[in-house]
């Protein structure tokens, strides 16, 4: 019984953004329109596992939705001409929900204009990540809307409290009112689909990485990243960009066994036990990696996925080819001025060339970073600083310069508000101070 629930609320999870891309591309109405999924998606748990799951598990969804949304519409006097404009163009039995344990398969049209479609998932990513929303905000709203995550949950993940986090996509939501649902034209497709991509990639960072809280890893945000990752995949395969960040997010995640010690202490990239890696996981990115260079030019997705391939293919960190991922990092900074891809090559000079020539690179990152925060041009000086003292203590003490090293782990632990983060790097000081540190 327990696999069987387990199947459907999968299930379920799968077909929640499609049922509630499909009602609002009909009605427009967001709010209810998600009401009324959720609506459906209760009454699915509740008979599903006694009646059986439908023959057309989404439609029966779908079905039930609208008869709800339909039902909320006639209840309110003032939708009440736009409700009876729907009823007219709509068959009369279309919003009939099928008996416990049926599915409309061979009923006829869904009523909803034409058969639902899982394109409407990517819609739905679109209109989450309209530019009209902050980056907070895209993030809130695609948990919700598309991921189906509870308000409470998101809030836990994001450390705030649930009514804060409730304003937060209440807000998005009266932001997005009145935006045609529809997928954005050619003009402004790529643009809209870097979005949603950034956006998946900041859910898995913060999943896999979590900025602040007692947990170095949100399990639930790294594998719902993937998991929306996967589906965006599914209706873009060729597209290279999408293929290069689920291979970014498989290769890094497959690493997640090894990162905290028996008591959920960090364990650094260098020290971890690779034979804990999940080498299925290496395996399927690694082939998404190669899949994704072989799909156009090679786009900042791309570069990272193969970086982390590099990474995750060396049975030892001694034997990672640090050369090739020195290379890959020219042509990503080359590319993009993302400081973390500039902090990494940092780390690959001083890997190739030695911890002096990394230090110098550091430095100059720092007083790039400086200079932006004292101009107000940048709100992440303080997350940049805590990475850039991070390394440069890690560099400082390679080249045996332990009091500048001690200054620096310290000065990056009381920067980051994650505790795992702060305790590795506390002790690391501590470490140094040892007479056989």
């Amino acid at each position: 019984m327990g696999r069987a629930t387990d199947d459907i609320e999968d299930l379920l999870r799968r077909h929640a953004p499609q049922v509630l891309g499909a009602l609002v591309r009909r009605y427009g109405h967001f709010d209810p329109a998600e009401d009324s999924v959720q609506e459906a998606l209760i009454a699915a748990a509740e008979q599903w596992p006694r009646d059986g799951i439908p023959d057309n598990p989404r439609g029966w969804l779908i079905r039930v939705a609208s008869r709800r949304l339909t039902d909320r519409l006639r209840s309110d006097e003032a939708r009440r001409r736009r409700e009876e404009t729907a009823a007219a163009l709509t068959p009369a039995d279309a919003f009939v929900a099928p008996p416990p344990g049926e599915g409309p398969a061979g009923a006829g049209p869904s009523g909803l204009g034409r058969a639902p479609s899982e394109d409407d998932t990517l819609t739905l990513l679109f209109l989450c990540c309209h530019p009209a929303l902050s980056p907070a905000a895209q993030i809130a709203l695609t948990l919700r809307a598309v991921g189906g995550l509870t308000t409470a949950e998101i809030a836990r993940a994001h450390l705030v409290p649930e009514a804060t986090m409730a304003q937060r996509i209440s807000r998005a939501k009266r932001a997005v009112r009145g935006t045609q649902f529809r997928q954005p034209d050619a003009r402004d497709r790529d643009q809209r689909l870097a979005a949603v991509l950034q956006v998946l990639y900041l859910i898995f960072n913060e999943g896999y990485t979590a900025t602040a809280g007692p947990d170095l890893h949100r399990t639930d945000l790294a594998r719902e990243a993937i998991r929306l990752t996967r589906a965006v995949r599914r209706l873009l395969p060729h597209e290279g960009r999408v293929t290069g960040l689920l291979a970014l997010m498989v290769l890094t995640e497959a690493r997640t066994p090894a990162r905290t010690g028996p008591d959920g202490e960090l364990v650094p990239l260098d020290e971890q036990d690779r034979a804990l890696w999940d080498r299925t996981a290496v395996a399927e990115g690694t082939a998404l990696a190669e899949e994704a260079l072989a799909q156009g030019p090679a786009g900042d997705y791309q570069l990272q996925a193969a970086i982390a391939a590099l990474h995750d293919e060396a049975e030892r960190a001694e034997d990672t080819d640090w050369p090739q991922i020195l290379a890959l990092y020219d042509l990503l900074v080359r590319r993009s001025p993302d400081p973390a891809a500039a902090l990494g090559r940092a780390v690959a000079v001083a890997m190739v060339e030695g911890p002096r020539a990394g230090l110098a690179e550091v430095d100059a990152l720092a007083e790039t970073a400086g200079t932006a925060g004292r101009s107000g041009t940048s709100g992440t000086a303080g997350q940049r600083n805590h990475r850039l003292d991070a390394v440069r203590a890690h560099l400082l003490e390679r080249a045996g310069d332990m009091a500048a090293a001690r200054t620096a782990y310290r000065a990056a632990a009381d920067a980051t508000l994650s505790e795992p983060e702060a305790s590795y790097l506390r002790r690391r000081a501590d470490r140094l101070d040892r007479p056989d540190g």
